[in-house]
């Protein structure tokens, strides 16, 4: 058992900084997230079956909003109560016709357990982004990335994605 998890562990490196991670779009080709250095960077676990998924429209008006400082990135999961559980076509054909989302999104990936993808395991543990350890507890759990690539905070899935407490941290 423990050879198949540090199996698992050497083919998903864990990149040093935000900026090196590329991750599969949700219509084929990579989001490469060193084109967002100078920004902020708002990043999203999110299902479509969950009762925040009405979060889509506010973070579609920030993305929209501060498109000059900021950019929100989706990673559509199905780690919680199988709430996201269509294909990556249909989870894009759904957020586009349904919540109008320009921003980009990635293909769809785990943001918890064995088969976390590396920018989630960045995200979450102080030993890869430097800052602070955290868990993932639900869809639409939020973390924002400063201008330089640091981890500036984390916000839980029910806060609103135009709470004030965002709002400030995209403003300074």
């Amino acid at each position: 058992m423990f050879q198949f998890l540090s199996s698992i562990f050497s083919k998903q490196q864990v990149p040093e900084s935000i900026y090196d991670f590329k991750v599969p779009a949700i219509d084929g080709g990579f989001i490469d997230f060193s084109n967002f250095k100078g920004l902020k960077i708002l990043i999203v676990n999110t299902a479509s079956l969950c009762g925040k998924t009405p979060q889509y429209e506010g973070l579609e008006r920030l993305h929209r909003q501060y498109q000059h400082k900021l950019v929100v990135v989706g990673f559509p999961a199905n780690n919680f109560l199988f709430q996201e559980p269509g294909a990556n076509s249909s989870i894009a054909a759904f957020c586009r016709g349904k919540y109008a989302v320009s921003f980009p999104l990635a293909a769809k990936v785990s943001v918890r357990g064995i088969n976390t993808t590396p920018l989630y395991r960045w995200l979450t543990q102080k030993k890869y982004n430097g800052v602070r350890d955290s868990r993932v507890t639900w869809n639409f759990q939020k973390y924002l990335i400063d201008e330089h690539g640091r981890l500036a905070d984390v916000f839980s899935p029910s806060t609103s994605p135009e709470d004030p407490a965002i709002i400030a941290a995209i403003e300074r």
